[in-house]
């Protein structure tokens, strides 16, 4: 999955130290974000470089995290045609860029940029927010009001009947490959029962002996997911939401449309169904 990139190791502890020659700028546009790719492979804009164009780029920075020791910050203000070679590159490129450990930093960082953007002002009395000292939150100095990061619980959800699995493809969105069923947690709902309401709605079945299989952060959408595989309950009529979905059918596990990648829990999840691990 996008966030198992051993050995290299993420630490995402806030530590806003001042940048180095060789620390990485994030620079994001909306979607986009500023990469230069040689030999197939990215790589980012490093402080060292933007200095050439930006003598004053070390004074205003974000700290996001780090990677083999080597921080990783947002800055702004910047031109991407100072820097010959490097492109904006639309998020979804992402979903395929290499090395692995630098697509997940992209993705991350873009997770973080969105929110930050999202915090300059207090949601309760509308003053400038600031960064906080010691911690990644943002903090009214007006009325005290504290923002953290934005993480999204949701579900990705394997119904299975006997040697069926139910997969399905969103309505609406850019994403048009097979999936499973999915949805987030609600206000005063246990992630049980995001299970069986987010089953029922989108398709109109019971479901039994939930089981969890594991997590994933997705910073497309700031959402921690966490997998199921669970067993149909009852009829396999299926009564779709066509708000939510495309189309859902319930295929053999031998002839399950799917083929393996390395970036979500879903195709992780439908894989393990395909070769029997579950």
């Amino acid at each position: 999955m996008i966030q198992n990139i051993e050995p290299h190791v993420y630490r995402n502890e806030y530590v806003p130290e001042p940048p180095k020659e060789d620390s990485v700028i994030l620079y994001y546009e909306g979607r986009k974000i500023l990469v230069k790719l040689e030999d197939q492979e990215i790589s980012f804009l490093t402080f060292k470089e933007a200095a050439v164009c930006y003598p004053d780029i070390y004074e205003d920075y974000t700290y996001l995290f780090s990677i083999d020791g080597q921080g990783y910050y947002l800055t702004d203000g910047i031109d991407p045609a100072d820097f010959p070679g490097f492109e904006l590159k639309d998020n979804q490129y992402f979903r395929e860029a290499r090395p692995k450990y630098r697509q997940f930093a992209a993705v991350t960082g873009w997770q973080l940029y969105r929110w930050y953007q999202s915090r300059k002002f207090c949601g309760h009395c509308g003053q400038p927010m600031v960064h906080d000292d010691k911690e990644r939150m943002m903090r009214c100095p007006d009325c005290g009001m504290m923002e953290f990061p934005k993480i999204c619980p949701a579900v990705i959800i394997a119904v299975t009947h006997g040697n069926k699995i139910l997969m399905s493809k969103y309505a609406g969105r850019e994403y048009k490959k097979y999936a499973l069923l999915a949805g987030f947690n609600e206000t005063g709902e246990s992630i049980e029962e995001t299970v069986r309401r987010e089953v029922m709605e989108e398709v109109g079945l019971k479901v039994k002996n939930l089981r969890y299989y594991k997590s994933q952060p997705w910073s497309f959408t700031d959402t921690l997911l966490m997998g199921f595989f669970c067993e149909l309950d009852g009829e396999d009529g299926i009564t779709l939401d066509t708000d939510e979905l495309a189309m859902a059918e319930w295929f053999e596990r031998e002839q399950m449309p799917v083929e393996a990648e390395d970036l979500s829990l879903t195709n992780e999840m439908m894989m393990a169904f395909k070769h029997g691990k579950m």
